[in-house]
């Protein structure tokens, strides 16, 4: 019995290949992918317990082969509690990204499908959220909060950064909605939610996924923001809690520069990643954005009085 060989494209979705192809998005998922691998092997990389202390001996020790991100005025291992940071900073940030993308694409697109009543009350929800200063009400909420768990955290930022996304779904939903195929679900008798979620949505999936992006870097820097001002989970081991204690302690004033270098770059990485991804994920969904390739040298010439520009013919590129 024959079997056909399973092909690259069988194995790999078409909107993945799309995204590998281009240059940004490529790198940025190498990256994010580098940084998803090293949470899930955190405990085989990290040779120590991010809170276990090493004692006044193991304090303040510069990176070195032994602790290659250096040691907290405390005698932590920072490279331990960046590596094992990096579990519960990707998964705050996924997390609240995923809450505020479901709520954003639910009644960003039902708005614009319903109209009328509906339409109206959740713009008007819409436009409280998009008015109140989300920065300094995620300081106050975080202040008087007694819980500020991981989950607290998610709540948090996931009902408070939907808005913005969801004015913007729900500009694309009102351009399909008088498509052809939403038009023949209704006289077909689909109902509401079918018709939402099985022909609208899935021809919004490319700005579904770069509102997730977004609101992901965006989530992991207001995070982390809180976290530095104290505000977050302060037991917790995050990038944003190494940076606390850091400034907390005035690492940096006498000299210790790497309890904020290491937690700062990986943050910085992360979001690097992730800006990259949603810069790909807008090319690949707009052909306007898209590379043509290399362009071809040009030289001017005069044709009927006037100059103009053509291809160099000795430009071989």
């Amino acid at each position: 019995m024959d079997t056909q060989p399973v092909s690259y494209a069988t194995l790999v979705p078409a909107w993945l290949r799309l995204l590998l192809a281009n240059p940004k998005s490529r790198l940025g998922i190498t990256i994010l992918v580098g940084m998803i691998l090293v949470a899930i092997f955190a405990p085989v990389l990290a040779k120590y317990d991010p809170q276990e202390s090493l004692g006044l001996l193991g304090a303040r020790q510069a990176p070195s082969w032994e602790h290659p991100f250096g040691t907290t005025d405390q005698g932590y291992d920072i490279f331990a509690q960046v590596v094992f940071g990096a579990r519960t900073s990707l998964f705050l940030g996924a997390a609240a990204a995923l809450l505020a993308t479901v709520l954003a694409t639910t009644l960003g697109v039902l708005a614009a499908y319903a109209g009328g009543l509906i339409d109206e009350g959740i713009n008007f929800l819409t436009n409280v959220f998009l008015v109140i200063p989300t920065i300094p009400l995620l300081v106050v909420l975080s202040a008087y909060l007694k819980s500020r768990g991981t989950f607290t955290m998610v709540l948090i930022l996931g009902l408070t950064l939907w808005a913005f996304e969801a004015r913007i779904l729900r500009g694309q939903a009102l351009t399909l909605r008088n498509r052809d195929f939403v038009l023949a679900a209704k006289v077909a008798g689909e109902g509401t939610w079918r018709i939402v979620f099985g022909e609208l949505v899935p021809n919004m999936i490319s700005r579904i996924a770069a509102a997730f992006v977004l609101v992901f870097y965006v989530s992991i820097l207001t995070a982390a923001g809180l976290e530095f001002l104290g505000l977050g989970n302060m037991d917790a081991t995050s990038w944003g809690v190494t940076m606390y204690w850091a400034q907390v302690n005035s690492t940096f004033l006498q000299g210790e520069w790497w309890p904020f270098f290491f937690p700062g770059l990986a943050l910085a990485l992360t979001v690097l990643a992730l800006v990259f991804i949603l810069a790909g994920v807008d090319e690949v969904s707009n052909p306007r954005l898209r590379s043509t390739g290399r362009r071809r040298r040009m030289r001017s010439m005069f044709v009927g009085g006037r100059s103009v520009f053509v291809p160099d013919p000795e430009d071989t590129r």
